[in-house]
């Protein structure tokens, strides 16, 4: 079961397939490395009860640059592993939302602007990052970093709930059934509210904060047309004004001691 799973991820990265985004003059500090960073720390604070479910290393890099993240298990030794499987493309996409929302803070409206062009291609199409000097200053990469790892740390602590939580066990053979379904299509709206208070929980317990998941979530509830990519980040029929209620009022009980 596990081979024909991965057999299914890797076919359908490579059925997504995205040009590479990367430019001529400026790369990104945050990659691979930092991603499996984020994904240790959010595994480090995590309830002993809540462990035990997952990998302690849980975040692995697919090799492929269509923007896919989705919960996973692998198998080393014969032992199961309970993962976050990650894209190259997963890994760009949040680059790049990250980036454009660090420039709004110098030029408002080039946030809603990427997302609008976003929206308006399709799954194999997607935007260069900027070139302009002005676009990678020390200030407004600093941003771009800070909001990378909010990013990252909410959409990786929202797949990997999925194992603890156990909608993995019951939902994974309809995932990887014929085709790679995101589990999010699955889960009924009450497991979608536990997997929201349970990763922001997660996140908020390693220091991310909810402001970059809140711009990537306005981002997306913005999109007149999402791509499918978004279906691996929140369910289609989420009502993502309400979710980022939810991440104030999460964090706002957090902070007094109140969110368990």
């Amino acid at each position: 079961m596990r081979k024909q799973v991965a057999i299914l991820v890797t076919a359908f990265c490579l059925a997504l397939s995205l040009p590479a985004w990367a430019g001529p003059q400026h790369k990104y500090d945050n990659g691979f490395s930092q991603t499996r960073k984020i994904g240790s720390e959010l595994y480090q604070t995590l309830d002993a009860k809540f462990q035990k479910d997952v990998f302690s290393e849980p975040v692995q890099i697919e090799q492929m640059e269509s923007p896919l993240i989705t919960p996973f298990e692998g198998e080393d030794a014969n032992k199961a592993l309970r993962e976050v499987k990650i894209s190259v493309g997963f890994i760009d996409l949040i680059n790049h939302l990250a980036h454009a929302k660090a420039i709004d803070h110098i030029q408002s409206g080039y946030f809603q602007k990427y997302l609008s062009n976003l929206a308006t291609a399709t799954d194999n199409e997607a935007g260069p990052e900027p070139v302009e000097d002005k676009y990678w200053s020390d200030d407004v990469m600093n941003d771009q970093a800070g909001y990378f790892n909010q990013m990252m740390g909410m959409t990786v602590s929202l797949a990997m709930s999925h194992h603890y939580l156990g909608h993995y066990n019951q939902f994974s053979s309809q995932m990887f059934a014929t085709k790679l379904v995101p589990i999010d299509t699955l889960i009924t709206p009450a497991e979608w509210e536990a997997t929201v208070k349970a990763a922001t929980l997660n996140a908020l317990n390693t220091a991310y904060g909810t402001d970059g998941a809140k711009a990537l979530f306005e981002g997306l509830d913005k999109m007149k047309t999402r791509p499918s990519w978004v279906s691996f980040i929140v369910p289609p029929t989420a009502d993502l004004k309400k979710l980022n209620k939810d991440l104030k009022k999460y964090e706002d009980a957090f902070f007094k001691g109140g969110l368990k």
